[in-house]
């Protein structure tokens, strides 16, 4: 789905070009906005320049991270069966005795 998406965003914004090339005059952004001449498009041009450019690194950033393509997948280390041992006697599921025990057979098969 994502790319017929990104499909038909490309179509579109490639077939405004050719609609601006046939103009009688020049196109510029200004004229179009209805800003007219002037100052503005010297301070507004760099700010929205710049918002492009970071809506641009913002999207591809969600799309990489939505593909799954950048995940490291760091799995935490194997529990042994001492860590497990110990888990269960400090939440008292067994007692000393049964704990001992079982630590001492596991100690047996090293």
């Amino acid at each position: 789905m994502i790319r017929i998406t990104l499909a038909v965003i490309t179509v579109l914004m490639m077939s405004a070009v050719p609609v601006l090339a046939q103009q009688d005059r020049p196109w510029r952004m200004h004229d179009w906005m209805g800003w007219g001449s002037g100052w503005g498009g010297m301070f507004l041009g760099p700010l929205f320049m710049i918002a492009w450019l970071a809506l641009l690194v913002a999207v591809i950033v969600l799309v990489v991270r939505w593909l799954g393509v950048g995940t490291s997948g760091t799995t935490p280390p194997p529990r042994t069966p001492l860590d497990i041992l110990d888990e269960r006697y400090a939440r008292g599921e067994i007692d000393r005795e049964e704990y001992l025990r079982r630590r001492d057979d596991i100690a047996g098969r090293s």
